[in-house]
């Protein structure tokens, strides 16, 4: 069956929003709101907003505002209405039943977002997962205006009661099928990774639009999309990145995170996200030049926690460097004294430790290797050990997978200083280490 989700791509759409925050912070977040609009290909005529403290349970903004929006739809001749809150399938009717448009509310914009930019077999079906799961609950509002057709006042099934049992069944046997195929590709991508055990591997994770991919890029040579968009990547893509040292590691660029990411996305991507899951460390990729950074953290640490992975070995890295206010970043690097400083207020971290970097200037690189290279070295042993100098199988798997501090020549055998894993070293012996 074909998922009820709509598509925004070239619909002149209103923007509406629900201000229950400081106005700062609202209009950052209106910002956002445009700008996954405008990733969703819609032509935005105008924005609206309203100042509440909590959500009206019918209308979420309330009749009289829900009026002044179908004014504004009509007057602009609108194809849709998109709201950056999460309304319920009752608001949304209602919505509609004034509005005389379509409603879309923000996870279903996030999940539209999805469908257009997955490329993967995996991707689609994870997406189609989210899309149906979040479809479920709204088959009633898609066809009750069908089982009035029934008339009379006997209890009879109508059309659309017909047409909503159809659909109800044909939505459970099809999210029987994903989730069947879904965890199948779960455990082939677990046996993947887990093949990788030999390998220091490294996850990027972030808020979307952070430049992970840049920064995949700079360090691997690799040549991936670094569109200025959201969510410009979905599926995990992993290349090898070989540090200066010669120690080679698995860099996993992974999908951008989000304020109030749909829980159905999360879950549904929990196959793409098994690189994060089993990462040796994470790097969390910070906007530096982004007046959100403290709430972006937030949102990324979330999703973390969801995956089990907050308390996963993490480096920050504030990347923009270049484009950010050098008081404010600052305040980044330091962490903020006191609630209210700066417009990065509540900054829920001391990131003293942070690594300040440029991806797209190159600058901050080499202090941001010799974190990881520390990182490695505390999972990994120092010993000194003689290679023949006929083996010489043995000693380019000590280059390949160890890290050489010393090496000197003798008469008939290299004596060396190096660093190494314990599997690497269990291979190393069945090589001929003595």
């Amino acid at each position: 069956m074909q998922t009820p989700i709509l598509t925004v791509y070239q619909k002149r759409v209103i923007l509406v929003d629900v201000d229950m925050d400081s106005r700062e912070r609202h209009s950052r977040m209106t910002e956002e709101l445009s700008q996954l609009a405008a990733t969703a290909g819609a032509i935005i005529l105008a924005q609206d907003n309203q100042k509440r403290s909590k959500p009206d349970n019918a209308y979420y903004i309330g009749q009289g505002k829900t009026q002044e929006i179908a004014e504004l739809v009509q007057y602009h001749n609108a194809d849709a209405v998109i709201f950056n809150n999460d309304l319920t399938p009752a608001q949304i009717r209602n919505l509609e039943s004034i509005i005389q448009t379509s409603v879309i509310d923000r996870t279903e914009l996030i999940l539209i977002i999805f469908a257009t930019h997955a490329r993967t077999r995996q991707a689609k079906l994870q997406v189609e997962l989210a899309q149906l799961e979040y479809t479920l609950p709204r088959l009633k509002h898609l066809w009750g205006h069908l089982s009035r057709l029934g008339g009379g006042a006997k209890i009879t099934r109508g059309p659309g009661e017909k047409q909503l049992e159809v659909d109800r069944r044909l939505v459970f046997n099809r999210l029987t099928t994903l989730k069947r195929h879904i965890k199948e590709i779960q455990k082939r991508r677990e046996q993947e990774v887990s093949n990788r055990s030999e390998d220091f591997t490294i996850a990027l994770v972030g808020y979307t639009n952070t430049g992970k991919s840049t920064l995949m890029n700079v360090l691997t040579g690799t040549n991936q999309s670094t569109d200025d968009k959201l969510f410009s990547t979905l599926d995990t893509k992993t290349h090898i990145w070989t540090l200066s040292n010669g120690q080679k590691v698995l860099l996993s660029d992974t999908v951008g995170f989000i304020k109030d990411l749909p829980h159905h996305l999360v879950s549904s991507f929990y196959a793409t996200l098994e690189e994060v899951r089993q990462a040796d460390l994470l790097l969390h990729i910070v906007d530096a030049s982004s007046q959100e950074a403290g709430d972006q953290i937030k949102s990324v640490n979330m999703v973390l926690s969801e995956l089990g992975c907050l308390e996963k070995e993490t480096i920050i890295v504030l990347n923009k460097i270049d484009a950010a206010d050098k008081l404010e970043l600052q305040i980044l690097q330091k962490g903020c004294v006191k609630a209210g400083q700066t417009a990065r207020e509540g900054l829920p971290y001391y990131n003293k430790n942070a690594v300040s970097i440029s991806a797209l200037k190159k600058s901050g690189l080499d202090e941001l290797e010799k974190r990881i290279d520390e990182s490695i070295a505390t999972k990994q042993m120092e010993l000194s050990v003689k290679v023949p100098l006929g083996n010489g199988r043995l000693l380019a798997y000590l280059h390949e997978r160890g890290v050489i501090l010393d090496k000197k020549l003798l008469d008939s055998s290299y004596k060396i200083k190096m660093r190494i894993g314990k599997r690497d070293l269990i291979k190393a012996k069945e090589l001929g280490l003595q």
